[in-house]
């Protein structure tokens, strides 16, 4: 009969272990703030006479499960060059990052998810994009992969240099694109409470 009795209380403690690290687990999984620091942003510039690359690894966002908001800053500054001299240029001349520190999109995904099942989803995200002072509305597909862990976020989109009042001098416009693709990749972890 003590048999049955501690078998009784051991199966009733795994039973509470198991419950409360089932509810930690879950608690994560419905966490509505998920950040990713870290995030990378690059952008490629094709031209007659040169191609321009840069990227950074210091973008920040939030992802807001519950309204899908989704909000991204990156410091202008951060983008490295292959050559420094284009890197000041483009701090000093086109990007005027002293005055124009951040570029930051606040937008709202546009399509369901499910974020309790994992998997791959292709979403649209809409949102006004500040780029240079200028703001402007932009509409992106974006590659989602959620898992209980993580949500990796993958983005492809053009950006007209114009339509954010950047110029371009007559001397080096067969340098530089008028047209910049621009390539994001973010990784969000659930906010701890």
């Amino acid at each position: 009969m003590r048999l049955k009795i501690d078998f009784g209380m051991y199966a009733i403690r795994n039973s509470y272990v198991f419950f409360l690290l089932l509810g930690l687990v879950f608690f994560d999984l419905n966490a509505q703030q998920w950040s990713a620091k870290n995030g990378e942003i690059s952008f490629f510039s094709s031209a007659p006479l040169e191609d321009i690359m840069a990227h950074t690894q210091k973008a920040v966002s939030v992802l807001d499960l519950e309204t899908g908001q989704v909000t991204v800053t990156v410091p202008i500054n951060s983008f490295v060059f292959k050559r420094r001299l284009m890197q000041e240029h483009f701090n000093e001349n086109y990007m005027e990052s002293e005055r124009y520190p951040f570029a930051k999109f606040s937008g709202k995904i546009m399509d369901p998810v499910d974020w309790s099942i994992a998997g791959a989803y292709q979403v649209a995200v809409k949102g006004m994009m500040e780029v240079h002072g200028v703001t402007k509305e932009y509409t992106t597909r974006v590659n989602l992969q959620v898992s209980a862990a993580q949500i990796q976020a993958q983005t492809t989109f053009p950006i007209r240099l114009a339509d954010h009042h950047i110029t371009i001098p007559r001397i080096v416009r067969k340098n530089i694109a008028e047209v910049v693709e621009v390539k994001a990749s973010l990784t969000y972890l659930p906010e701890k409470p």
